[in-house]
């Protein structure tokens, strides 16, 4: 099994990681943006360290964030 690596990740291949059974990339991002926005201590801190909602990619910072409140994928 390989192990998940904190690192920069694009929002649609993060999604697909944690939703590998999606029809499509933006349906998996959708249901991780539920996801995200369900977990109001993790909407909370992504806030607090500055995430951009328009941004393309997310941190190592911010996926460090996901992965703590949301478990790896």
């Amino acid at each position: 099994m390989e192990t998940f690596e904190i690192r920069s990740y694009g929002k649609s291949e993060l999604a697909m990681r944690y939703f590998p059974k999606a029809q499509t990339p933006a349906g998996a991002l959708s249901n991780l943006n539920f996801w995200i926005r369900r977990c109001t201590d993790l909407s909370a801190a992504l806030k607090a360290c500055g995430m951009a909602r328009k941004a393309k990619s997310y941190t190592p910072k911010e996926v460090a964030l996901i992965v703590y409140y949301l478990g790896e994928p």
